[in-house]
C-alpha cells in the first residue's frame, strides 16, 4: 500500500459527538484533542511524514464566548502535553496561522514548542491555529507588496514558487490527501492554495471516533485513486 507523504485533516464533529452522548460540547473538544495525539503516533508508524490538522479557524471566534474560552484553555493544556509527546516521539511541531491575536502566554508556548522540536526527525506535525486560507493569502500578498515597494522583490519575478515562499506553509510539501470527518463535504477555508491537486476523503465518522482503522481506510481509498497531473497519470509518462 502506497502511503501519502502528507495528510491534512479537518477535525470535525467534536461538538456533535459530545451532544449525541448527552455531554457538553467542550467534552467533545477535549476528547478530540486526545485523539490528535493517537493519530499522530499511528500516522508515523504507517510511514506518513507530514500531518497537518485544522485546530482553530479564524471563523471559530464567532462561536459562543464560553466555548471559545474553553477552547483556549484546552489549547493551553494541549501545548504542555504536545511538548512531552513531541519529545517522546521525536516530532517536529510547526504552527501556521495568525497567532498575534492569541494571548501572550499561548504565543510564548507556541514559540517554545517550535523551538524545542525544530531539530526532531520524526513526524512533521503542523497545527493550523487561528488559521484561514484567505487570511493566509492576504497576509502573504501584503508581505510581497511591501517587499516590492521596498525594492527587495522584483514584481516580474513573482511566480508560484515565489508566492509559495510567502505562505505560512513554506517549506512543507502540499498534502497528497485531505481528510474531513463527520460528514461535511467542504474545505471551510482550509489550505485552499495547497490542496489544489490533493485527493479528498470524506467520512461520516466524527473526529473523536476516528481511529487507526479509519485512517487506514482513507489511505486505502487514496490508493484506488488514479492521480493525474496535466493529463498524465502519476508515475507514468507518454514516453
Amino acid at each position: 500500500m502506497k502511503v501519502p507523504q502528507h495528510i491534512a485533516i479537518i477535525l470535525d464533529g467534536n461538538g456533535r459527538w459530545a451532544k449525541a452522548k448527552g455531554m457538553p460540547r467542550n467534552y467533545g473538544h477535549a476528547q478530540g484533542s486526545k485523539n490528535v495525539e493517537r493519530i499522530c503516533e499511528e500516522a508515523w508508524r504507517m510511514g506518513i511524514k507530514y500531518l497537518t490538522v485544522y485546530a482553530f479557524s479564524t471563523e471559530n471566534w464567532s462561536r459562543p464566548e464560553s466555548e471559545v474560552t474553553a477552547l483556549m484553555k484546552l489549547l493551553r493544556n494541549y501545548m504542555k502535553t504536545c511538548l512531552k509527546t513531541a519529545a517522546k516521539n521525536d516530532m517536529k511541531i510547526r504552527v501556521i496561522g495568525d497567532i498575534e491575536p492569541l494571548d501572550d502566554d499561548i504565543k510564548s508556548r507556541i514559540r517554545e514548542l517550535e523551538s524545542a522540536t525544530v531539530n526532531n526527525g520524526g513526524l512533521n506535525f503542523t497545527i493550523a491555529l487561528n488559521y484561514g486560507s484567505r487570511d493566509e493569502i492576504v497576509r502573504a500578498s501584503r508581505r510581497m507588496a511591501k517587499d516590492c515597494a521596498e525594492g527587495r522583490l522584483d514584481p516580474d519575478s513573482i511566480d508560484e514558487t515565489v508566492f509559495e515562499s510567502y505562505l505560512d506553509t513554506h517549506g512543507i510539501p502540499d498534502p497528497d490527501l485531505m481528510i474531513r470527518t463527520s460528514g461535511e463535504q467542504r474545505l471551510s477555508n482550509y489550505l485552499l492554495w495547497q490542496l489544489a491537486y490533493s485527493e479528498f476523503y470524506f467520512t461520516d465518522v466524527p473526529w473523536p471516533d476516528f481511529t487507526k482503522a479509519e485512517l487506514v481506510k482513507a489511505v486505502e481509498e487514496f490508493n484506488h485513486r488514479h492521480r493525474r497531473f496535466g493529463g498524465v497519470e502519476e508515475g507514468k509518462s507518454d514516453v
